[in-house]
């Protein structure tokens, strides 16, 4: 589903990455792990088409994303990646509702159509009490529950996310976790995630491992 090819990323003379191979096949949920200055992060937003490599390749099935234009290349990320972040990112002056919906408006999706499949999403992650809320009446647990049906309202091929339980405690962290696989059982979503918590990397079906920005076990 996805392979990067060779990928390199450097910040002046700062050499973040240094020749990344991998493949990230459908329906499967990975982990991305390594000390801190890795470049998993890195790694992670050019796969998310985020930022562009400095050389290399990332193709989604057959698209070379990286050969599309700018605006092309907003629509493919906004239809296609989903993404969780450390700290959800909910926008403080919009409700749960719609913060959810938001990026299926931006899509271009009709406003009843995208409301309606926030609301099913927020019921389906157990918010439905929720809607109405704005992010700074809601538990952390709660926000990034809400970030996770943000991330799923265009139905996109893959979930991108980053460090996504890093800020939840013990209890919310077991439950965000818990939820990644029954979103791939329910709707087969592709994860890729990166983290510090052994645990969830023990979770997931396969673990990429990076060091000084090279990838040394997947």
């Amino acid at each position: 589903m996805i392979t990067a090819k060779d990928i390199k990323k450097s910040f002046d003379r700062l050499e973040v990455l240094r020749g990344i191979d991998l493949t990230i096949n459908r329906g499967e949920i990975v982990s991305i792990v390594g000390p801190s200055g890795a470049g998993k992060t890195t790694l992670l937003q050019i796969l998310g088409t985020l930022d562009r490599p400095t050389s290399g390749k990332v193709l989604f099935d057959n698209t070379d994303v990286f050969q599309l234009k700018n605006n092309a290349l907003a629509r493919f990320r906004n239809h296609n990646i989903g993404f969780v972040f450390q700290f959800h990112q909910l926008l403080p002056e919009f409700t749960l509702l719609e913060n959810v919906a938001m990026p299926a408006l931006i899509a271009g999706t009709p406003s009843k159509e995208s409301f309606a499949e926030a609301r099913r999403l927020i019921s389906y992650l157990g918010l439905e009490k929720r809607c109405d809320h704005k992010p700074g009446e809601l538990s952390g647990g709660e926000c990034q529950r809400g970030a996770v049906a943000r991330a799923l309202i265009n139905k996109p091929r893959v979930i991108l996310a980053d460090e996504p339980s890093g800020s939840l405690d013990s209890v919310n962290r077991r439950e965000l976790h818990r939820l990644f696989f029954d979103i791939r059982r329910d709707m087969g979503a592709t994860f890729v995630i990166v983290t510090h918590d052994e645990n969830l990397a023990a979770d997931t079906d396969r673990i990429i491992q990076i060091i000084d920005g090279q990838v040394v076990n997947s």
